[in-house]
């Protein structure tokens, strides 16, 4: 399974904002990482913000490089507009929804609980975290992992902010992913548009 797997607080400070979770770095060292991180020139070429957003988007949602092209390109096919076709498609796969259903903390402890089969649709059991889920179909947790630790302190812990676009039933843990979401709907800060300029050097 190919994932990112280095430090994730240098990650967060690049961007200045918790890409990749909550972190104490953000508020200890408010600056980019590295040793001219303090002195380094706030103004960036069009390129590099351009860059910098697919980069964030990639690490929020746990994407490697080629699969990101790949998705990039669905999204440039479908009808609509490209970049929200993007982040439609990035909230549809399954470890994110996962996430998003509060069944796991974060992004990569849904795709370790997906990778690890504890988690079904529509009754089967799938492990493949970038599976992409369309609307109608039934997330829900197998029913030997339904006491499993991970998933009950996540879930207790779960704050109470649910998604429009997702159904939740608590009792026999399942979820519903309604629909795609609407652009305004999706929390992340993105300018997508970036993004779509960028792949249409």
């Amino acid at each position: 399974m190919a994932r990112y797997t280095g430090p994730k607080a240098k990650i967060s400070r690049r961007f200045g904002e918790p890409v990749m979770g909550t972190s104490k770095a953000l508020t200890k060292k408010n600056y980019p990482p590295g040793q001219h991180g303090r002195g380094r020139r706030s103004k960036k070429s069009e390129y590099s913000l351009q860059l910098a957003e697919k980069q964030k988007v990639k690490y929020t949602y746990g994407i490697l490089e080629k699969q990101f092209r790949n998705v990039f390109h669905r999204a440039a096919v479908k009808d609509g507009i490209t970049g929200v076709n993007l982040l439609q498609l990035c909230e549809s796969r399954l470890d994110n929804t996962v996430y998003r259903l509060g069944i796991a903390p974060t992004r990569r402890a849904a795709r370790q609980l997906v990778s690890h089969k504890h988690i079904m649709v529509d009754g089967e059991i799938v492990n493949i975290a970038s599976y992409a889920l369309r609307p109608g179909q039934l997330i829900s947790v197998r029913e030997k992992s339904k006491s499993l630790e991970a998933i009950t302190n996540s879930l207790s812990g779960h704050s109470a902010r649910r998604f429009n676009w997702l159904e939740w039933e608590g009792s026999d843990m399942t979820g519903k992913f309604v629909t795609y979401p609407e652009r305004d709907q999706i929390p992340e800060n993105v300018n997508e548009q970036l993004i779509v300029e960028l792949y249409s050097k």
